[in-house]
């Protein structure tokens, strides 16, 4: 039951903090003006995102000083999250280089990787691939890219939300089912703190979640997963099964755009949904397709890879195929009138 009550304060501070956060950046004029490479047309504030950050660290802080969350895996979250979240906020009120903020993600990275303990152990695909060493490497970069796909992706209205809330709901359930030792009572209260800042933000976007939101999320998510990885990777594959629509759409895309020619960090917006928004002239459109995709698709398979029905990374490979294709449809990575 008290659990509950803080599940629903979390949403409750979420929404009102966001209120807040729309607020100040109207008052400090903090505004995303539209220029050709967005999918807005009006002027819309930005840096709602740090009420998600601010609402799930003290709901951290209050877990692992009650005990309730074993003080390592908190501490790494709040650490890891907080410092991700003010490097984020610095760049919503002026421009950071992008390789400086590069290079901190990878010191947060590698930190994160370290004090989790490290992945030597970690074996794949029955136990027939043993990863060794190469597997903290892989770890590493897991996160600095999951980090920034996340930013790359939140470009329309409420799609990062939707994926977030769809995502920790899914694996929240998934835990439930398994039992597993990582609590999912966790995921719960970060799809909670999300959802307070949604209501903002969807159908019609009152603010922006902003890069310190954004980049939160991508991390947060992408230490979760790898937690799960050191308790069964079949899990790890549900995770990676569920963010399928974000980490393909952003791959496929800087790949292409890659080998078109394009810097990787040049403002684009070929991405499959920015495509599709367009397409259908519909923000909302494109991001409840998402939520279907995300419930109706991704979270069976990611359901029986956690139950190893089949192989798991075999399930990975199923669930991928449509969202490639989907990529491929809708153009991703194409240069715009190409």
């Amino acid at each position: 039951m008290l659990m509950t009550w803080v599940i629903l304060a979390s949403f409750l501070i979420s929404f009102l903090l966001t209120g807040y956060m729309r607020h100040y950046a109207l008052k400090k004029n903090i505004i995303d003006n539209p220029n050709e490479r967005s999918s807005h047309t009006i002027p819309t504030p930005r840096g709602g995102g740090v009420s998600i950050v601010i609402t799930f660290l003290l709901v951290l802080v209050g877990l692992i000083v009650s005990h309730q969350l074993e003080a390592t895996t908190g501490s790494i979250l709040v650490a890891a999250g907080l410092g991700v979240a003010v490097l984020g906020f610095l760049d919503d009120h002026g421009h950071i280089n992008s390789m400086l903020r590069l290079a901190i993600h990878f010191v947060i990275a590698i930190s994160t990787v370290f004090f989790l303990g490290g992945f030597s152990e970690i074996a794949l695909f029955n136990g027939n691939l043993q990863l060794g060493w190469s597997a903290n490497i892989i770890a590493v970069l897991f996160l600095v890219w999951l980090l920034n796909l996340y930013n790359f992706m939140d470009g329309i209205n409420g799609i990062a939300s939707v994926e977030a809330i769809t995502t920790v709901l899914s694996l929240g359930f998934i835990y439930l089912a398994l039992g597993t030792p990582l609590s999912s009572e966790l995921l719960f209260i970060l799809a909670a703190c999300v959802l307070g800042f949604v209501l903002w933000n969807f159908p019609k976007a009152r603010i922006f979640m902003g890069d310190a939101g954004s980049g939160f999320l991508g991390l947060i998510l992408g230490i979760l997963a790898l937690i799960s990885l050191k308790i069964d990777p079949a899990l790890f594959c549900a995770w990676i099964i569920c963010l399928g629509v974000f980490i393909v759409d952003a791959t496929f895309t800087l790949i292409r755009r890659v080998i078109n020619g394009h810097k990787m960090y040049d403002a684009h917006r070929s991405h499959a949904y920015q495509y599709a928004s367009r397409k259908y002239n519909s923000h909302t459109t494109v991001t409840i397709g998402v939520l279907l995709i995300n419930v109706f698709w991704l979270l069976p398979i990611a359901y029986l890879a956690s139950q190893k029905v089949i192989m798991p990374e075999s399930l990975l490979l199923i669930a991928y195929i449509p969202l490639i294709l989907l990529a491929l449809f809708f153009g991703a990575g194409k240069t715009e009138n190409a």
